[in-house]
């Protein structure tokens, strides 16, 4: 999730060296040729941009199923036209740094919390911004692609292959977000390295329009699906079908580039770790394994429960926006007017605070949330997973009025969609208001960001520890603050790496985290298990529910504390339609 980071990304200093074209290589995929845009000099990276993976979503492919791009080989592709799914920011998150600098200093916040008395001015839109945006990137070691393209190759030194697919609950993240050439260099230290994968889906920000498979509005409900008679055209959870069409693309395809299709790793943070957890039990697991081998999930976000009044009001508001009555109608705009409706939903109609992030049950791909059906055993058991959060997930999600101590007896009341009596054992029995500490927070505002943070974040990684018997990986990363996201810029930290964290423009504070981090992705990705000789060895999870917890100057192996009732509770919720 980013803010403030989508536009520091763009200001970062790239070493990416452009050589004349007959200097870069080109790769036949079949339906088109592609050649590499650029190649970074400094870490010997090709980088394949802009690859077509999809057809474009429009017209009649609109709130559809990707399919296959057609056949074009007329020209060599260069990947020059940057692509970005369209996306939309709320307001509260442009007060979110105000609102957590008072919090913190104990001052009182000056600004209105009635998200409609401010002025509609939305950030400006990325030239990129396009529907066309079904295109991922290939960035690969030179001494990689060199030793499985050479003559008479057989492809038989395939590399492992990273596959990040992004987060980004209240902009328009996209696949390129962040500079993965740190990250691909920390690989090559002792070996060739990994092959890295960057992907778009459709994105929304609001009620449904680029279907994405996050959900923002808690209040009013889902995105990445249309309720109603667009459930029946079967195109729930497009964001998702997106990314399987483009792991699909990856097995398929990468060995082209010299990656092995065999050892494929997928990372996401946030919405994008939600959606892996989503793919590991898709169709619950009764359709065969899941288009990876391996996981690395960093705060892994899904909405736990929308019901289908909150999803048909969503709906009926978005078509209200765009003057029609059915999403056949909305299927004929054009994409200015539809993108234009999607930014007003989310500035004015966005509950201060309310980003989480999940899917909706739809009765096939996601046959029930993955909370129940990691817990049926309903999924991929060969999926070998390492999870990652940071300390203090829930506090990005407060809001002034948190400090009201009825904040959470409301949010249930408004969002859980809970009995009465369930209700009251949230709120009396797991998280009580007693703010002497001993329940893991000492004011209201701790006590509502503890809510929301197992809820919607915490609680679901410990669902795959459960689901794979203890045989996970976890760290956590705590160097305060430890807010959602703040692990970013460690995990794709370079030298000189200026990138900062979200809202406050943190930069990597020890180096050597950074570093040590990017040894446990890299290592999992090329071993199936996390090491570095900046740290201490790293074992599974195991009975003990060991955690490595990553602080500013140590690293140490302790028992992670969600490991008791609330995510056991949560996991086994019934909450009512």
């Amino acid at each position: 999730m980013d803010v403030l980071l989508s536009f520091i990304a763009l200001l970062a200093v790239c070493t990416a060296i452009v050589l004349p074209n007959d200097d870069l290589p080109v790769v036949d995929l079949g339906y088109e040729l592609y050649r590499a845009i650029s190649f970074n000099k400094e870490y010997g990276l090709y980088n394949f941009s802009n690859i077509r993976y999809a057809a474009p979503p429009l017209d009649d492919l609109r709130w559809k199923l990707p399919v296959a791009p057609e056949k074009n080989r007329t020209q060599v592709q260069t990947g020059d036209v940057g692509r970005v799914c369209p996306g939309a920011l709320p307001v509260w998150a442009l007060l979110q740094s105000q609102w957590l600098s008072s919090y913190w200093n104990h001052t009182t916040f000056e600004l209105s919390t009635n998200i409609s008395s401010y002025p509609y001015k939305p950030l400006p839109a990325d030239g990129r911004t396009t529907e066309d945006c079904l295109f991922l990137d290939v960035i690969v070691p030179k001494a990689i692609f060199d030793q499985n393209n050479n003559k008479g190759s057989e492809y038989d030194q395939l590399a492992p292959v990273l596959v990040w697919i992004h987060g980004g609950g209240q902009v328009s993240e996209e696949k390129a977000e962040h500079d993965a050439s740190g990250l691909i260099q920390r690989s090559m230290i002792d070996e060739d390295g990994i092959v890295f994968v960057e992907i778009n889906y459709r994105v929304s920000q609001s009620m449904s329009y680029m279907s994405e498979t996050k959900l923002i509005i808690m209040k009013l409900g889902v995105f990445g699906f249309l309720a109603g008679n667009i459930e029946k055209d079967g195109i729930a959870n497009l964001g998702l079908h997106d990314q399987r069409f483009a792991l699909e693309w990856v097995a398929d395809n990468i060995h082209l580039f010299g990656g092995d299709p065999n050892q494929v790793t997928v990372m996401g943070e946030s919405a994008g770790a939600g959606s892996i957890a989503h793919h590991i039990t898709a169709y619950g697991g009764d359709k065969g394994p899941a288009p990876f081998q391996q996981a690395i999930v960093q705060s892994t976000g899904w909405v736990p429960h929308i019901t289908e009044a909150q999803q048909k009001a969503t709906r009926k508001q978005f078509l209200a926006l765009l003057d029609v009555e059915t999403i056949d109608e909305a299927r004929k705009l054009p994409s200015e007017k539809l993108i234009a409706a999607n930014t007003f939903q989310v500035y004015y109609t966005t509950p201060w605070g309310s980003f989480a992030y999940g899917e909706v049950v739809d009765g096939s791909y996601v046959p029930d949330t993955p909370a129940k059906l990691l817990l049926e055993g309903r999924f991929d058991h060969d999926v070998k997973v390492m999870v990652a959060r940071v300390e203090d997930e829930g506090l990005l999600f407060t809001g002034p009025d948190s400090n009201d101590t009825k904040i959470l007896e409301n949010a249930v009341r408004d969002f859980v969609q809970v009995s009465d009596e369930t209700a009251k054992y949230i709120t009396d029995v797991l998280y009580p208001p007693i703010y002497d500490g001993s329940y893991g927070y000492t004011d209201p505002v701790q006590r509502w960001a503890l809510f929301v943070g197992d809820w919607s974040l915490n609680c679901n990684g410990d669902y795959l520890r459960r689901a794979y018997d203890n045989e996970t990986y976890s760290y956590q990363f705590n160097i305060p603050p430890a807010l959602h996201a703040e692990d970013i810029p460690y995990t794709f930290y370079y030298n000189g790496s200026t990138l900062g964290s979200i809202f406050f423009n943190r930069p990597v504070a020890n180096v050597t985290v950074a570093l040590a981090i990017q040894d446990w992705i890299t290592s999992f990705t090329l071993y199936g298990e996390p090491k570095s000789k900046l740290t201490p060895d790293f074992p599974e999870q195991g009975s003990d529910a060991l955690l490595m917890d990553v602080r500013l100057d140590s690293f140490g192996l302790i028992h992670d504390r969600i490991d008791g009732p609330r995510c056991q509770f949560w996991q086994t919720i019934q909450y009512v339609q």
